[in-house]
């Protein structure tokens, strides 16, 4: 599969956090995603690193700049195909990883092929957080309904990245994507349809805007569409996000309108 190179959106001499490259091509009819990868020392995390459709491209990406045994953590974000379908495929190859994914989607992973679960960790509902070597931590924080019930976002405080997962996705029409937002006003257009259809309600976001806002956030890294990077990028996207009515607030319109009162008759 015909890959792009990776994108560095931090790096110190102890730190690396990276936007794993994209296909050149892109697919009608597949979701586009993003990968990401944090090297600290001699120790990588993966976060997200998808399904079996993109496992080539992920592989060569990471392998081009460290070694498959250095990954000591892959972080899932919840349990979306897009997400977590290549999991086995992971777990083969990284065989010192560590998995994190929420506690509710455990038990589906033999669906995926996962009947040893001695190297999942599950995270509490209430998040936790992911230890390395050096002692520095990364904070799992939830967010859940945004859009799973069973899901959990990512912050460094070194790089000050958070990554999102679905939330702040966006979908670009053919021809128009592009890695890193630059002018927030005109990309929230390829964000708002897929919050409006796909986070559950206001409240859920804005609950979890209040809990994030309170970090020192440089970037927000989510696993479809542009990073949105900047402090006054991601003010505007914390402001926008927990004014957006959607999910649940829009019910009406998700069924249409003559159908709900026809039910109602």
């Amino acid at each position: 599969m015909a890959k792009t190179g990776s994108l560095t959106l931090y790096e110190d001499a102890s730190r690396r956090f990276m936007l794993l490259g994209w296909e050149e091509q892109e697919e009608g009819g597949v979701v586009q995603t993003n990968q990401y990868l944090i090297q600290s020392g001699d120790e990588v995390i993966l976060l997200d690193p998808g399904g079996a459709h993109v496992f080539p491209r992920v592989l060569a990406n990471v392998t081009e700049m460290t070694n498959i045994d250095n990954i000591t953590h892959i972080f899932y974000s919840h349990q979306d195909p897009d997400v977590s379908s290549g999991i086995t495929l992971w777990l083969s190859m990284a065989e010192r990883a560590t998995v994190h994914i929420s506690g509710l989607w455990t038990r589906f992973l033999p669906h995926f092929g996962v009947f040893d679960q001695s190297r999942i960790a599950p995270i509490p509902d209430r998040g936790g957080v992911i230890t390395l070597k050096n002692g520095q931590r990364l904070e799992i924080i939830p967010a859940h309904f945004l859009h799973s019930t069973g899901q959990h976002t990512l912050y460094d405080p070194i790089s000050k990245i958070l990554f999102s997962g679905d939330i702040g996705a966006a979908i670009f029409p053919p021809g128009k994507r592009y890695p890193v937002v630059e002018r927030f006003d005109e990309h929230v257009r390829y964000m708002e349809g897929f919050h409006r259809r796909y986070m559950v309600s206001q409240e859920a976001s804005s609950f979890w805007v209040n809990i994030v806002s309170s970090r020192d956030i440089e970037a927000i890294a989510p696993q479809h569409g542009a990073v949105i990077k900047g402090k006054d990028n991601v003010r505007k996207f914390f402001q926008w996000l927990g004014q957006l009515k959607s999910g649940v607030d829009l019910i009406e319109e998700w069924y249409g309108t003559k159908a709900t009162l026809a039910v109602r008759k």
